[in-house]
């Protein structure tokens, strides 16, 4: 089992935070978001880890010698939405955690013991344009549609297995040749694709994970960590 952290994203709305630093880098409760994530994959016994850089790509670079992972550079990252990031590391999907390295896990839920491609998702309120998963009563995803409102979306957080790794591999192939994937997020493929895949939901705690996208989540959060004190 291996994971891969996509970090490239410039994070234009935590300016000026990130003019100098990645957002993945910005400390939250004194320590960064992606070591937080790499310690928490450590701790489950997972030391293989590839992380995606783009932009500010050189203040990652203490990260190989710290905790040994993988660095890989993705050039278009100011072109191209997470989707390009992924397909530069569609080799290592097999049986491979993906993590978004803008979200603060507040707790260890990742699994060492799963055994199929699962969304770990979150019952959230109050969200707007957010990833909304439909799912059978196994818990099998069989639409993904965005929306507003209340339900169980998407936490940026994902295990795919082996068989999916090699799917979602083919299809990453696919779609660059056809060139058709300039404004597409990775999970546009598997939404468009489910009917290739077989995708569950595994169910987190709405407080297990925050996603961090502007200053006013950044606020948020470190609220919610002060009141745990």
């Amino acid at each position: 089992m291996r994971a891969i952290i996509l970090a490239a994203g410039m994070g234009t709305r935590l300016r000026p935070l990130t003019l100098t630093t990645p957002k993945s880098l910005i400390e939250v409760g004194g320590q960064t978001l992606i070591e937080r994530q790499i310690l928490f994959l450590n701790e489950i016994g997972i030391s293989e880890i590839i992380i995606v850089t783009g932009y500010l790509s050189e203040k990652f670079d203490f990260l190989e010698n710290k905790y040994g992972v993988k660095l890989i550079h993705n050039d278009k990252y100011d072109t191209y939405n997470n989707f390009y990031s992924m397909y530069l590391v569609r080799d290592y999907l097999s049986d491979a955690y993906v993590i978004d390295a803008d979200n603060y896990l507040n707790c260890n839920f990742l699994d060492a013991e799963v055994q199929v491609s699962t969304y770990f998702s979150a019952y959230k309120r109050g969200f707007k344009d957010e990833w909304l998963l439909q799912c059978d009563a196994d818990g099998m995803v069989k639409e993904i549609i965005i929306d507003s409102g209340e339900g169980t979306i998407l936490s940026g957080v994902s295990y795919w297995d082996e068989e999916s790794g090699k799917v979602l591999n083919r299809l990453f192939e696919e779609a660059i040749t056809s060139k058709n994937f300039r404004t597409l997020y990775w999970d546009d493929l598997v939404k468009e694709n489910l009917d290739k895949l077989k995708v569950y939901k595994k169910e987190i705690s709405s407080d297990d994970v925050f996603e961090i996208d502007n200053l006013e989540d950044l606020e948020k959060i470190n609220e919610f960590l002060n009141l745990k004190k």
